[in-house]
């Protein structure tokens, strides 16, 4: 087929178009939108009737770099909003130099009552990879157990992590009494290396407190199905989680991309329910430094306001 002269010049025009697009989206995704920090802020009414008001900060993801000014700056600003809980759903580090860094940014919210558990990333030093893995559901190999050999200091990060109070729930629970509300936290190691064991209950269910307000939190890095299946079955009354980076690519109209896990990309970011039961994913706030870049899916953390239920009429 031979094209009219005026049709090849406009064909040309269209291509250099689109190259032009798609060297734009580079520059944003790479060099903007990564740097876009966002505090987002949402509201549940999931606490025991009477129960005061809460504020629990979710952060996730954070892939920190010791040079990484601006974001070590929106660390600081969180540490301003003093939430009465603070939940870190792991891949914290990028490197180690990052810890004795990160420990320093997150001193304030150290000061907090708080938990966290770990992702692959506070645990094996971050590679390059073919980028082409990251558009697979699940980029990993059919049955993959992490290394043997840890290559970041994950002790460290969590003795930095607990020493002022904050819990470790890797494959494990603790509780935090609120004034007036006890927190029931259920955690797991990293799903996405197959070290989750959902933490068996106790022998004898722990009693009721004096005023009788419980909340049940599952926390997990990784969202993976059988883990938040886990956390239902458990009764929890919200399930925390991160990994998914809010699919890291977005396009309009389609979403996510991809969550890197079983999860369903229409719930790779935000507030949503897994079996009648609350699920928040965070879309984090890095990215590897192999793939430092976000597209339509800015760095985040999560201030989630708790409340009770709302008076029924004539109360």
């Amino acid at each position: 087929m031979r094209l009219h002269p005026t049709a090849g010049r406009t064909l040309g025009a269209v291509g250099l178009l689109g190259l032009g697009a798609g060297a734009a989206a580079h520059v944003w995704a790479r060099h903007i939108e990564i740097h876009r920090y966002t505090l987002r802020e949402l509201e549940l009414r999931i606490l025991p009737p009477g129960t005061r008001t809460i504020r629990v900060l979710h952060i996730s993801d954070i892939h920190l770099l010791p040079d990484q000014q601006r974001k070590l700056n929106f660390l600081e600003y969180l540490g301003m909003l003093r939430p009465h809980l603070v939940i870190n759903t792991g891949d914290n580090i990028a490197s180690a130099a990052a810890v004795p860094v990160l420990a320093e940014a997150l001193e304030p919210l150290l000061q907090r009552p708080g938990a966290f558990v770990m992702g692959s990333n506070d645990m094996f030093e971050p590679a390059p990879k073919n980028p082409a893995r990251y558009l697979l559901p699940d980029p990993r190999p059919e049955g993959m157990t992490a290394p043997k050999e840890l290559t970041l200091p994950t002790g460290e990060l969590a003795r930095r992590l607990s020493e002022h109070g904050w819990k470790d729930l890797t494959n494990t629970r603790a509780s935090i009494e609120l004034g007036g509300l006890e927190v029931r936290l259920a955690g797991v190691d990293d799903p996405h290396l197959e070290r989750d064991e959902m933490p068996a209950p106790a022998a004898v269910p722990p009693p009721l407190p004096a005023h009788g307000n419980v909340l049940r939190l599952g926390v997990a890095h990784a969202p993976y199905r059988r883990v938040l299946d886990s956390f239902v079955a458990d009764d929890a009354d919200l399930i925390l989680a991160g990994h998914t980076h809010g699919g890291q690519l977005r396009l309009p109209g389609i979403g996510a991309l991809v969550t890197n896990c079983d999860l369903p990309r229409q719930q790779a970011r935000g507030l949503s329910t897994w079996q009648g039961v609350p699920l928040h994913v965070s879309a984090g706030m890095g990215a590897s430094p192999y793939s430092n870049y976000r597209f339509l899916t800015p760095p985040e953390a999560t201030l989630l306001t708790l409340r009770a239920p709302k008076p029924g009429p004539g109360k």
